[in-house]
């Protein structure tokens, strides 16, 4: 057997040995805290030598559980690693192990542990929200903190499911979907009601009573009253019809269409159901798909996939279980959620879930009937979207290794990051870094930077000494500030957030500049080139510009690479951009209100209610002003003589 053949069996049990030694530092340090652990439940942190939470567990006896952490060996390697590198460890006891696994379940969406079980789409789930407070409630998709007054109801899987919603509701009900103050200030009805989708009650088009029995119509109908509802609708229509009040009949022959179509569209029958949610779990090829269906009222609120990372040495029972109380500990669960597999602690789960919610939640796994019918075809969409993801995830590493021969890379590139900037002669300059490994675009790590130092203005540049929009100094301020940080954070470069490889949008001058930065943190160990479009800026003939002083690679138009860099460039463009058009969105927005002294956010939104804008403000005479609630009469005349200095 030859040299070569022997080389990985070297390295694998160099690698053992290097493991096995730092689990003998590891040990003694967790065998040190068994002597003041208590019996009670609790959880449990491990920590590097950094101060890096490495892993957090919770217990119902802490004692007893971290005792098993001296007998690495029987460990699995992900284990025995974290093992290995743990220095510290801190505990917190609870009164129940219910409260322990919130507890747990908190601190994995606080820190992220390298070793735990991660969901790692941490998106938050669209509602649609039927505001209070009101005379003529609004209806309105709502993200994030439900802090707002008014009834909730989801949460749909997509912001597409909630828009499909809403137009059915507008369609349906007539709710008003306009703002407060686009609403106080309007004068005539909108387009909206001219196309039936508006009762216009900003303009008395319907009285109070008659929009509130529309609310409670719209209500009833997200709580999964549509039967009940279309059935009154089909009584008035006869009504209207038997009137001879034929436009009225139409009126709600389309109404009731608008419910049809929303009830043709639940493609799982799940009457009886009420409110619950299907999780199905698919594992092969050290990969977990888990899919999530939302169901309401009995109506599909439609599903999402999640692929939990660090799960590959797992078994699937034990990775439903941290799913379920990661996916839980940022949303309230249902009253009932259906699982695929038997969970090992689901009457655990169950009280910790019911805690949550304030509300008795059930975790169930059907073995047969229509309840396991629903449970099989998420299982089916589990196994579909997992197919997708390994064939997705063999390409893309097929791609990377033909990046690492184009760019005579030493390994196969695990990160790939992508540098522009996007402004308008300087003005509100905004750089993007986008990041691409073997699962594809890893949108969770993708940055934003706003540019500074980089000659915002003409006056600024030229004391700098450069021109105002220099996209060279722009690519160096973004370049210094993000390994600057880097160097500070992971000196050691073991966190996994150091690239293999930095692309830049740009040819030899965006290069040289990110080589000046290099060269300037006394980094020389990651791969950096400049992608830039051919001659005319022909996109299809672009130029890759190396670092290590090779010729400049001009690959064919076809060649999948070049596909796979374009694709890298263009997102890193979409972002910066779409970044930049935020913040200048942002600028223009401000009002003219905003510059004058003693005017703060009350008194703006008092004047803007009152005048209908800024420009109404501006032409409003003393008096008028002074009529304003929150502007005396001292007020008044500074605001009139701000849009009037010559008196």
């Amino acid at each position: 057997m030859s040299h070569n053949e022997n080389q990985p069996l070297i390295n694998k049990t160099s690698l053992v040995s290097d493991i096995q030694v730092s689990e003998q530092r590891g040990v003694p340090v967790i065998e040190g805290h068994l002597k003041t652990l208590p019996s009670s439940p609790g959880v449990y942190r491990m920590i590097n030598s950094k101060g890096d939470i490495l892993y957090v567990g919770k217990a119902k006896n802490l004692k007893k559980r971290v005792v098993a952490y001296t007998t690495p060996e029987r460990q699995s390697n992900r284990i025995r690693r974290m093992i290995s590198e743990t220095a510290s460890m801190e505990f917190v006891t609870t009164h129940t192990e219910a409260e322990a696994l919130l507890l747990e379940s908190n601190l994995i969406k606080r820190y992220r542990p390298k070793y735990n079980i991660l969901l790692r789409d941490d998106k938050s789930f669209p509602f649609i929200l039927v505001t209070a407070g009101h005379d003529f409630p609004q209806i309105l998709k709502h993200r994030g903190a439900q802090n707002k007054k008014g009834d909730y109801f989801g949460p749909f899987a997509s912001v597409w499911a909630v828009n499909e919603t809403l137009a059915v509701l507008q369609r349906a009900f007539l709710l008003r979907t306009c703002t407060d103050a686009v609403f106080a200030n309007r004068t005539r009805p909108c387009l909206l009601h001219q196309i039936k989708r508006c009762a216009a009650p900003c303009v008395d088009k319907v009285s109070s009573e008659g929009y509130q029995t529309l609310v409670s119509q719209a209500e009833n109908f997200l709580s999964g009253g549509s039967q009940s509802i279309q059935k009154e609708f089909a009584a008035l229509m006869q009504e209207a019809s038997d009137e001879l009040e034929f436009e009225v009949a139409a009126q709600y022959r389309d109404r009731i269409r608008a419910l049809t179509r929303v009830q043709a569209r639940q493609d799982i029958n799940m009457q009886g159901i009420g409110e619950a949610d299907v999780i199905a779990a698919h594992q092969e090829g050290g990969v977990t798909c888990i899919q999530v269906f939302f169901f309401r009222t009995g109506a599909n609120y439609g599903n999402r996939s999640y692929f939990p990372s660090q799960a590959h040495d797992s078994e699937l029972v034990d990775i439903i279980e941290a799913f379920v109380a990661q996916f839980y500990a940022k949303t309230i669960p249902p009253k009932t959620i259906f699982t695929s597999h038997e969970v090992p602690n689901f009457v655990l789960l169950q009280e910790a879930l019911t805690v949550r919610a304030d509300r008795n939640v059930k975790i169930l796994c059907p073995q047969r009937g229509d309840k396991r019918k629903v449970i099989d075809h998420a299982l089916n969409n589990a196994k579909e979207a997992h197919g997708r993801r390994m064939a997705e995830s063999a390409t893309q590493l097929r791609l990377l290794e033909r990046v690492q021969e184009v760019f005579k890379l030493d390994r196969v590139p695990a990160r790939i990051e992508v540098y522009d900037n996007s402004h308008i002669s300087g003005a509100k300059a905004v750089g993007g870094m986008i990041v691409a490994g073997p699962e594809g675009l890893m949108k969770n790590a993708y940055r934003k930077f706003t540019i500074k130092g980089a000659a915002p203005t003409e006056s600024h540049a030229r004391s700098e000494g450069y021109a105002a929009g220099d996209d060279y100094a722009m690519m160096k301020e973004v370049l210094t500030r993000r390994f600057s940080r880097a160097l500070r954070e992971d000196p050691d470069k073991t966190s996994g957030q150091w690239p293999d490889l930095v692309l830049l949008d740009g040819g030899k001058g965006q290069l040289s500049m990110g080589l000046q930065v290099f060269e300037e943190l006394g980094i020389d160990d990651i791969a950096i080139a400049g992608i830039a479009k051919g001659p005319d800026r022909n996109a299809g003939r672009e130029r890759i510009y190396l670092s290590n002083g090779s010729p400049v690679i001009e690959l064919e138009s076809r060649n999948p690479i070049l596909y796979f860099l374009q694709r890298l460039r263009d997102e890193a463009h979409r972002f910066a951009i779409g970044s930049h058009r935020q913040k200048r969105s942002k600028a223009i927005t401000l009002s003219v209100l905003d510059e004058i002294p003693s005017v703060g956010a009350k008194r703006k939104k008092a004047l803007l209610h009152h005048f209908g804008g800024p420009v109404g403000v501006a032409q409003a005479g003393r008096t008028d002003l002074e009529a304003t609630k929150g502007i005396n009469k001292a007020l008044a005349n500074k605001i009139y003589d701000w849009f009037h200095p010559d008196g």
